[in-house]
């Protein structure tokens, strides 16, 4: 006899922390799992804390059998993406679930049928509200530690989602590399004609509050040009540009990043690094308090792993080399620190970006998925 899944829409405050529990449950014995810094994850979530909620609409799931939490489900409408792009979708995200095909039918139903009463004839995901959150099911490098910025599964989770129906929308590839090696003797020959030839310079120099201050804005500008076109991207609102800039900024290590600025001042191109938090994430369990703290203050002064976090460069200067600048200065930077190993973001399979990565010692180690279903 089949057990009763029951799903129920998250509509109470032990429902909404039980939602963000799940994981720790699901994934108690899994090593390869990263938990995410909680107070980030709800602060998302929340309608009165996150601007997207603006313009979008989201509806929390939980899956039940025999009064067991099994599974878990965000379904998200962005009106603005489907507006922009011509499209009728729903999204779905933060999907989490037990090995077993039923109930993570009935959580994708569960979206599914919300698109439906909302006049939508598509599901895609996982996709959170905006770019700015994680995309893509992982499906190659399971063995690889996911950035805290990409979404972490095992491995059974894309293939109940093909049995069940959904189909590949586009692919997104993320290259390991060796951390130390040096910038070929080539292209730091070019890197410097470049310069000399468009009149740019390094952003450097300057504290972290000057940083933010001159260039937080402009930043979020470049990304909002160099995006345009992209796989769902739709150019964030003043309003997301500051929540951003307010929960993300404090974080930056001068040390980890490149900004490329023009005779004007304006940000043509951009890298943003990080040292990598996985270790610190699953000895904290995602929890800053009471002395969570402390292990990601030690993480921020380990090096040796470090992951890439955003890259662009707008429109009006591509294809002039403007990547193979930043790349190559935080190339510098990570030999003097020591990094051993970098991780790129991920970036989609047909955008020639990533072939400078093809000039370095380097390698595809992850492959992440999102997946597309008429409904």
């Amino acid at each position: 006899m089949n057990e009763t899944i029951t799903i129920k829409e998250v509509a109470t405050k032990k429902e909404f922390n039980n939602f963000f529990k799940f994981p720790y449950i699901l994934f108690r014995n899994d090593k390869m799992w990263v938990p995410q810094l909680l107070s980030g994850e709800k602060r998302t979530l929340n309608p009165e804390k996150n601007p997207a909620f603006e313009f979008c609409k989201a509806k929390m799931f939980l899956a039940y059998k025999e009064n067991k939490i099994v599974g878990r489900i965000v379904g998200i409408i962005n009106y603005k993406v489907n507006e922009v792009w011509g499209q009728k979708r729903i999204r779905f995200g933060w999907i989490d679930f037990i090995d077993d095909k039923e109930v993570t039918q009935q959580l994708l139903k569960a979206v599914e049928d919300w698109g439906k009463q909302e006049g939508l004839t598509e599901i895609v995901g996982p996709m959170g509200f905006t770019n700015m959150d994680k995309t893509g099911m992982k499906v190659y490098g399971f063995d690889v530690d996911d950035p805290i910025s990409c979404y972490n599964n095992p491995e059974y989770y894309p293939k109940i989602i093909e049995e069940i129906g959904y189909q590949k929308e586009v692919d997104t590839i993320q290259y390991v590399m060796q951390g130390s090696q040096p910038v070929p003797e080539k292209v730091s020959r070019i890197n410097n004609l470049i310069k000399e030839k468009y009149n740019l310079r390094i952003v450097e120099g300057i504290s972290k509050k000057e940083m933010i201050k001159r260039y937080g804005v402009k930043i979020f500008e470049a990304v909002n040009k160099s995006y345009a076109g992209l796989f769902g991207f739709v150019p964030l609102t003043e309003k997301q540009i500051h929540y951003y800039i307010k929960q993300n900024f404090s974080f930056l290590d001068l040390k980890l990043i490149c900004f490329i600025a023009d005779e004007n001042d304006d940000i043509v191109g951009f890298g943003v690094s990080m040292p990598s938090l996985v270790g610190a994430l699953r000895k904290n369990k995602g929890k800053l308090f009471p002395f969570g703290w402390i292990h990601l203050l030690n993480a921020f002064k380990n090096y040796e792993t470090t992951n890439l976090v955003l890259t662009g460069v707008v429109p009006e200067w591509q294809n002039k080399g403007i990547h193979s600048l930043y790349h190559a200065e935080m190339n510098n930077n990570y030999i003097a620190l020591g990094v051993k190993t970098a991780i790129a973001s991920p970036q989609l399979e047909n955008n020639e970006a990533h072939r400078v990565w093809e000039k370095y010692n380097s390698e595809i180690a992850i492959r992440r998925r999102v997946y597309i279903k008429k409904l």
